[in-house]
């Protein structure tokens, strides 16, 4: 008797929403710390997921990109700080260089240009510069997993134009990548060896004219599918809607400003986050009734879709209610990062979506593999010539 076989996981795509709850988690988490070894684990965490559930799809090839844009930032960072933020007083700290200093005038005070710059301040930049490059990769990985234009879908139909310039602004840099990819395989083809920087100059222009392409296309078939019809609503009821969105957005703004002061009390923030929330909601609910649209098979919110979320959510309800220890190592006096049990436990458990998550739908494949190019495909042919 044969044992019981588990059925394999049929490959879907994984509701939008829940990649952008599970990288927002995580940038939450990111801003929590500056630690390195935790910030880098949480990028080690982005990539292990991406490499795991990235489709072929052209929004799913720039998370590279995005991590080349992080140390970009990081040596930005760095260069900023050595060019003008040199130390005055660097007693008692390890001085690695001292640059030519210049003078500035009255006016410029608080600024210097140049002077000592300590192992300290150059760490500090770096820690900075990490976390800024972490928040980056986590918007990356968003964009690289989630279907920009499924993403839109699921929006509430008050915001379909705010959407609308969402879904085009998050999608320029996937599309920029892959044209950037089809202008230089296109050049290799016609035999351009030509090399860097002369080589970008000829390419600027080919990418930006497909990727404009690319856009007018997608605004004429979203507009030949009657996209962002509107039923008729009478002028009291778009003034109401505004008025509940407006109102509510300046309580949520007050809310967060009172939770996020220290010296003032949650007596204010929360009830005002809270109401500013629910006036939101009743504004959007109000507003979506005065937009007509149809959906063709709706993504479903399933069993993974819950633990996606709940991946991403718990690091940072982790990093937000854990102590400041061992999160934001001190600079000065200079100590060594250590490394938080609970946090880095959280952020390991982040990676749960590279297994959790179902595999991503790919392209069909040919049933019969082409015939090898080249000398394989002459010595084929001549295998088959009769004697």
């Amino acid at each position: 008797m044969t044992g019981h076989r588990r059925r394999p996981r049929l490959p879907r795509g994984l509701h939008p929403m829940a990649w952008w709850v599970w990288a927002l988690g995580l940038a939450v988490a990111a801003s929590r710390t500056t630690n390195p070894i935790l910030l880098a684990l949480l990028i080690a965490t982005l990539a292990l997921v991406v490499n795991a559930r990235r489709s072929d799809a052209p929004w799913a090839r720039g998370f590279r990109s995005y991590l080349l844009l992080g140390l970009v930032v990081v040596a930005i960072r760095a260069a900023f700080r050595c060019l003008f933020g040199g130390d005055i007083d660097v007693t008692g700290q390890h001085l690695l260089v001292r640059l030519p200093q210049v003078p500035l005038p009255s006016w410029a005070a608080g600024v210097q240009v140049g002077g000592p710059i300590t192992l300290e301040a150059t760490l500090g930049a770096l820690y900075g510069g990490l976390g800024l490059a972490t928040l980056l990769c986590c918007i990356g990985a968003a964009n690289t997993l989630a279907n920009p234009k499924r993403a839109l879908a699921v929006l509430p139909g008050a915001l379909y134009e705010l959407g609308v310039a969402a879904v085009v602004a998050l999608s320029v840099a996937p599309q920029l990548i892959e044209s950037l990819g089809r202008v230089r395989r296109a050049r290799q083809l016609r035999g351009d060896r030509a090399r860097r920087p002369r080589a970008w100059r000829g390419m600027i222009v080919p990418v930006l004219e497909d990727a404009l392409e690319r856009s007018l296309r997608l605004a004429a078939a979203m507009d030949s599918r009657g996209y962002g019809r509107s039923a008729g609503a009478s002028r009291r009821s778009r003034r109401v809607t505004g008025a509940l969105l407006v109102t509510g957005l300046f309580g949520c703004c007050i809310g967060v400003y009172g939770l996020l002061d220290g010296s003032q009390s949650t007596s204010l923030g929360i009830p005002a986050l809270v109401a500013g929330a629910l006036l939101c909601g009743g504004g959007l609910a109000a507003g979506s009734r005065r937009v007509r649209r149809t959906r063709y098979r709706p993504d479903p919110w399933a069993l993974p879709e819950w633990v996606v979320a709940a991946s991403g959510a718990v690091p940072a309800v982790v990093l937000l209610t854990v102590g400041p220890s061992g999160l934001n190592p001190s600079t000065s006096p200079l100590v060594w990062p250590s490394l938080p049990l609970l946090p880095a436990a959280a952020l390991i458990l982040a990676a749960l979506p590279a297994v959790a998550a179902p595999p991503p739908s790919q392209p069909a494949r040919p049933l019969h593999s082409p015939a090898p190019p080249g000398p394989a495909r002459s010595a084929a042919r001549a295998e088959k010539v009769p004697a």
